[in-house]
């Protein structure tokens, strides 16, 4: 029997017991797609969060006010104001691998333009907050320095903004008003999307950090030049955590905290946020690749089970063959096709399913497709390798049969 014709014959039994074959590729069926969707969606997944975070910038570590105690009453994380402008001015100068830090300040407002009004957060920033966020404007222009310095009473907006506000209409020149002050809005920024936090970073206005904290925010900022926050990037090729020492050592004498005191400020690495959620992404690959794993190793089994059934069925078929001149190297062959051509099969389902439920899961979760080729082909690969070894030991079994007693069988 030639190749071909193993093939062949291998199909035809299939079919004769199509709902029995069905039933055994289950196993593989389910390990195949569950290895193809679990990349797919772990890689999709993955870059989502990726995006996310090199939405904030690269390289960021952000400072926020931290814990403090008044009156014995310890405050919570960001509700005392314990920086200030001069803490980031002193970041940028005295650390040589800050590249930026950007002092904010911000708080809610509800903006008009004409017959239309929209609830949205106010950010006020200086220069050094578009080189740290990596932000640039779309349409338009950045603050001047001259604006920035003397509090000019000018506006970038977000995305979400420009449509709530303006629709379709060109937003640079039109006068807004931010809780009853007037400003000009002489930018659109380029959109941003969700952060990492779940926020719509393009629903926002930018003001000048002095124009926002004396006539929006507050005047209480503007007493003592708090911040709500200072976003710090660090230069291309410096080691973030050196860095991220550096700035609380820094800080902490600024602050004039004695040595085993906590303090009065948080530092937050997004590299080592990113790091922490691939570590989460990659135990839950490892959980479902085990799934996966787990269905491969049933349906080899169901393959072996079905195939020491379809030897004792065929007994005598396999005797009749023997007499008439193939040896048992060719029943061998025959059965370790058959076995292999189930489980290719199933592998070719399980990728089809794969593929339909890795589409169907980035459709629904708004994140990009990334199957994998080579995972495709791995997979469909270790599904035939599946079916030659657990049709190895049937195969070997009809081979061992005496022809005479196989031909005696009933």
């Amino acid at each position: 029997m030639s190749f071909l014709d193993a093939i062949l014959s291998s199909l035809s039994a299939i079919r004769a017991h199509a709902l029995r074959s069905v039933l055994t590729m289950l196993g593989i069926v389910i390990g195949v797609a569950a290895v193809i969707a679990m990349v797919a969606v772990g890689n999709g997944a993955r870059e989502r969060v990726n995006a996310q975070i090199q939405s904030l910038g690269a390289n960021l570590i952000i400072v926020i006010p931290g814990n403090i105690t008044q009156g014995g009453a310890r405050l919570g994380t960001g509700n005392a104001s314990t920086l200030t402008d001069a803490d980031a001015q002193a970041l940028k100068t005295e650390i040589p691998a800050v590249q930026a830090a950007a002092p904010l300040v911000r708080g809610g407002v509800q903006v008009v333009s004409g017959g239309q009004n929209w609830a949205t957060s106010a950010i006020g920033v200086d220069l050094d907050y578009f080189v740290a966020r990596d932000w640039v404007v779309e349409r338009g222009r950045e603050f001047s320095e001259e604006e920035t310095r003397r509090g000019g009473q000018v506006a970038l907006i977000g995305q979400t903004v420009q449509r709530e506000l303006f629709g379709g209409n060109d937003p640079v020149g039109a006068q807004i008003r931010v809780r009853n002050v007037p400003f000009e809005v002489i930018g659109v920024m380029s959109p941003k999307g969700q952060s990492m936090f779940g926020q719509d970073q393009d629903d926002v206005i930018l003001l000048p950090l002095q124009t926002a904290r004396q006539r929006v925010v507050g005047t209480n900022r503007a007493k003592n030049r708090s911040v709500n926050q200072i976003m710090v990037k660090i230069r291309e090729g410096e080691d973030l955590s050196a860095a991220e020492e550096e700035m609380r050592r820094l800080l902490r004498q600024r602050h004039r905290i004695q040595d085993g005191r906590d303090d009065d400020f948080s530092l937050r690495n997004m590299a080592e946020i990113q790091a922490t959620r691939e570590e989460s992404a990659r135990t839950m690959a490892m959980l479902l690749l085990s799934v996966a794993a787990v269905s491969l190793v049933v349906g080899g089994i169901g393959i072996m089970n079905i195939m020491l059934v379809s030897v004792t069925e065929r007994t005598r078929e396999i005797g009749l063959r023997m007499a008439v001149g193939a040896r048992p190297l060719d029943v061998m062959g025959q059965f370790l096709i058959e076995a292999t051509t189930i489980a290719l099969i199933g592998g070719l389902i399980g990728i089809g399913i794969g593929i339909g439920i890795a589409i169907i899961t980035a459709m629904k979760a708004g994140w990009p497709l990334l199957v994998d080729p080579l995972v495709v082909v791995t997979a469909f690969v270790f599904s035939g390798l599946v079916g030659i070894v657990s049709g190895f030991y049937p195969a070997f079994r009809a081979a061992r049969l005496d022809p005479v007693e196989a031909l005696r069988a009933a």
